[in-house]
């Protein structure tokens, strides 16, 4: 298991609208991504995302680019994680999971097949 470095910021967000101008007037750019479930902003070919689902205490999540992430997660899992989210395909092909750090932490992995490095 290999991770492929950065690809995903997403904020949990208490007012979607809010953040959502907050972030356009200061990147400079609009959302490429806007639904009410999410917002997302293409940051130098990175995505910066609002998820007003996300629970504010964990604060925002960082998502490590994977080829497999049912793999990663057992990786992870075996490293001492545990299961915080489950793998599920968001759309596009792409797929996520979240799992604890014995820290407490929380690592997401994402395998996206539109992700271009820049």
């Amino acid at each position: 298991m290999k991770l492929l470095g950065l690809r995903t910021l997403i904020y949990p967000s208490n007012d979607l609208a809010t953040d959502k101008k907050w972030w356009a007037d200061v990147l400079g750019v609009e959302p490429y991504f806007d639904q009410p479930f999410y917002v997302g902003f293409n940051v130098g070919g990175y995505e910066l995302g609002l998820d007003p689902n996300g629970d504010m205490n964990d604060g925002p999540r960082t998502y490590f680019g994977v080829d497999d992430v049912h793999a990663a997660v057992d990786h992870f899992v075996e490293a001492g994680c545990t299961v915080y989210e489950q793998a599920m395909e968001t759309g596009d092909d792409i797929v996520v999971a979240t799992v604890k750090k014995p820290n407490g932490q929380l690592l997401g992995l994402i395998y996206n097949p539109h992700f271009k490095e820049v």
